[in-house]
């Protein structure tokens, strides 16, 4: 399995893993198995109730999550490198904004992975495939 770290997708644009023509569904098939390590961390309770970026309303209370570049609706493996828990996210939005940060989960996922009152944990994200399949 091959590993890439945060230094490697935390730029927008350059070496994105997703085709300049958009063709998501494609790439999404290749990234399949691919392994990710950074850091992770989650939504404020603002968030709540507002649009996503593929126009879902935000809740907090569902596994989902923000990544710059995989496609929407990929099903991510999220593992707490520090305590082994993992949890299965779904990606309907873009972020995070620090450049430092891989992922934004909801508050119920950063719950279930134990990193609330952390704030930002060290995770390992496995690329599943498409959430509905």
């Amino acid at each position: 399995m091959e590993v890439r770290y945060s230094s490697k997708i935390a730029k927008s644009g350059k070496g994105s893993s997703i085709p300049k023509n958009g063709n998501q569904e494609t790439k999404l098939g290749a990234d399949a198995g691919k392994i990710y390590r950074g850091k992770a961390s989650f939504y404020a309770d603002k968030f709540d109730g507002r649009k996503t970026a593929n126009g879902e309303t935000f809740d907090q209370s569902v596994f989902t999550a923000a990544h710059r570049e995989l496609p929407f609706n990929t099903k991510l493996l999220i593992t707490n490198l520090k305590n082994g828990k993992q949890i299965t996210v779904r990606v309907n939005d873009r972020g995070p904004f620090v450049d430092d940060r891989i992922i934004d989960l909801s508050k119920a996922a950063a719950t279930a992975l134990a990193m609330i009152g952390d704030g930002v944990a060290e995770v390992e994200i496995e690329v599943l495939g498409d959430y509905g399949n």
